[in-house]
């Protein structure tokens, strides 16, 4: 082979390692940061880019990769890499012992979900990305607890979300980081803490059940004590009515009486002025021979003694005025 050929076979693999080079294909939601002679160039984005092979290189980043042995070990491993992931990513955080207000222990796992929003300073704003964004939310993490009780930390997830990701959002902004969001996986209390916790919450669903039995009691006890009231009320009710009606039943018959009365006493006066009997006599005679029924009834039908007014004359008088009277009123 003539030195010529061989000059030309080395400048045409020289152009093909220089377009090999020169030639950087990204994928989708994908980045690549570029220096030229060691100062940010450009940021090349998804699709076929043309750079200038030794002058224009790509700025590696660490990132985070976690995985899982075959017996269950969680492993993580952080590796350089020139291309920068767009996409939404998830760190599971190993536990952490964090101390709450009221001085308890707690092992806390927590996770993050964040997404890169500007590559640039992503790379040159901050050294190890994932090992920033993991110390920060563990940092973050133990302020927060730190100003809660357990009980609160507990009862309070969402609270402490919020927290959390608010905090880290602000942090994480300079370095073109959005935390979308933050979840709290595990909360674990010491295990003589968690006994203690449910001796509580059965003695407090037992103070339950007592207050929900007497508040039974009480009700069932209230609504007795209004049915009977009720029921003596009707009665009360009912009797008023039976004595207002027996009431204006006997002065109703009472007027009657008095009606007919009058009226016999009209036709006595009537049959007076025709007559020269006495209607006084008539009268006294009439509540004369009532008086002896009523005597001879309560003396019995064997009994053989007889009351007589003490002046007979006058019952005998008054019997002759009444017989008088009655001719008078038949004529």
């Amino acid at each position: 082979m003539s030195p010529t050929s061989i000059l030309a076979l080395i400048f045409l693999l020289l152009a093909v390692v220089i377009v090999v080079k020169g030639v950087r294909i990204v994928r989708q939601s994908e980045s690549m940061v570029i220096e030229r002679l060691g100062k940010y160039r450009t940021t090349l984005n998804a699709g076929i880019n043309i750079i200038i092979p030794i002058v224009d290189r790509p700025r590696e980043i660490v990132w985070r990769l976690a995985g899982e042995l075959p017996d269950g070990t969680r492993v993580t491993q952080y590796k350089m890499r020139d291309r920068v992931d767009l996409r939404e990513t998830v760190f599971d955080f190993p536990k952490q012992g964090v101390i709450t207000k009221d001085n308890v222990v707690t092992e806390i796992n927590a996770l993050i979900y964040f997404q890169i929003t500007d590559p640039v300073k992503a790379v040159y704003e901050i050294n190890n990305l994932p090992n920033a964004i993991e110390k920060l939310t563990q940092t973050t993490l133990r302020n927060v607890i730190g100003e809660l009780e357990l009980d609160e930390c507990l009862t309070s997830r969402d609270t402490i979300n919020m927290k959390l990701r608010t905090i880290l959002d602000e942090a994480t902004n300079k370095w073109g980081v959005k935390v979308n969001r933050v979840e709290l996986q595990d909360i674990n209390p010491p295990t003589d803490i968690k006994e203690a916790m449910e001796k509580q919450m059965r003695a407090e669903r037992t103070r339950r059940a007592q207050i929900i039995d007497a508040e039974g009691t009480k009700t069932a006890a209230i609504l007795e004590a209004e049915g009977r009231k009720g029921a003596d009320i009707n009665e009360a009710e009912g009797q008023k009515q039976a004595r207002i009606l027996k009431a204006e039943g006997e002065a109703q018959a009472r007027l009657a009486v008095a009606e007919a009365e009058a009226e016999a006493i009209r036709k006595i006066a009537a049959a007076v002025e025709t007559s020269s009997a006495d209607p006084t006599q008539y009268l006294i005679a009439v509540k004369y021979i009532e008086m002896m029924d009523q005597v001879l009834r309560e003396g019995g039908a064997g009994s053989k003694t007889v009351f007589m007014p003490f002046e007979a004359s006058g019952l005998m008088s008054s019997v002759g005025g009444l017989k008088e009277l009655m001719s008078a009123v038949k004529d």
